[in-house]
């Protein structure tokens, strides 16, 4: 899938023409992968005129965190980085959904893998991206041969880009066997999450998602599901999920920023109820998307919103 960037991106402590927001070959970050990233989603509002944000403020302390695990030494708090990307959306002015990619990198062009002394930056860039999965229609997984990184080899909780070779491996395998998404477990054989999205199932109206001591990213998109299901008086659970328990399931989904909201018809070619979107499914999406497209306040604390500028972009 590709996207057309956006013109502008910050790199080296400015914002720059996208083009010219490089690094070298050589840089530590492509060789070893030590680089940590957020992606995070703004929607356009019904106003037409408005980009809101969704949950800048949780993003930007994640992005920290996982920049914290690389050691990374950046001069930004949570607010000075949110505020740093308030600042690219305003300048790039987008005029439909747009995808933000901030992400911390080791700089230094050298030959050890290391954390210290090696150099670290931050670079932002942005996109234009609508549905990153078809979720008009149920989609079709499997239970990937691969198997999650454990918490003691890469931490899931942070996003390091080096460790999305594990999740390339099994979206490619989950594809080369005519399904859209794969389950990865992990390696005490419980369900760990999909390929790069979170995975909630719901039973008997009870949903149910893994803990995050199963090798799963911290995901904030998972996390306002839970919050969205408890306020609107859904059961919920936080517990391991055995295989098995996927194919008797009345409800499954992905959720995440790229994903959304992504309903499950199939896994291993057993069918998840009927097949369709389930009631608690719906329901959740329903409450997401009233929320970031700012058709209800309730959640408007999970929102930064941005007006475009588009004499501003322009300049």
């Amino acid at each position: 899938m590709t996207s057309p960037m956006l013109e502008y991106a910050f790199f080296e402590g400015r914002i720059v023409p996208f083009a010219e927001a490089n690094i070298s070959v050589g840089t530590h970050v492509v060789q070893y992968g030590t680089g940590a990233f957020a992606g995070i989603r703004g929607y356009l509002d019904a106003d037409g005129e408005t980009i809101n944000i969704f949950r800048l403020p949780d993003h930007a302390a994640r992005l920290l965190n996982s920049a914290k695990l690389l050691r990374a030494e950046l001069p930004f708090s949570r607010e000075s980085l949110a505020e740093t990307i308030v600042s690219l959306v305003e300048r790039n002015a987008p005029t439909g959904d747009a995808y933000i990619r901030p992400f911390v990198y080791k700089s230094a062009v050298q030959l050890t893998p290391r954390l210290r002394g090696v150099g670290d930056e931050l670079a932002i860039y942005m996109l234009s991206l609508g549905d990153y999965l078809d979720t008009s229609r149920g989609l079709k997984a499997i239970v990937s041969t691969w198997v999650r990184i454990p918490d003691n080899a890469i931490p899931g909780r942070g996003k390091f880009s080096g460790s999305y070779v594990n999740a390339s491996f099994a979206k490619d395998e989950a594809e080369e066997k005519g399904a859209d998404e794969a389950i990865l477990l992990n390696t005490a054989g419980k369900v760990a999450e999909g390929s790069a999205c979170n995975l909630f199932l719901v039973r008997d109206g009870v949903l149910v998602t893994t803990p995050i001591t199963s090798d799963i990213l911290e995901g904030i998109t998972r996390r306002s599901f839970l919050r969205l299901a408890s306020d609107d008086g859904i059961p919920t659970e936080t517990r391991e999920i055995d295989r098995s328990e996927l194919y008797i399931a009345d409800e499954v989904f992905f959720c995440g920023t790229g994903v959304q909201v992504a309903s499950v018809a199939s896994i291993d070619g057993r069918p998840i109820g009927d097949g369709t979107v389930g009631p608690v499914t719906a329901r959740l999406r329903d409450l997401f998307f009233d929320t970031v497209r700012g058709r209800s306040d309730r959640y408007a604390d999970w929102i930064t919103p941005v007006r475009r500028r588009v004499s501003a972009a322009r300049s």
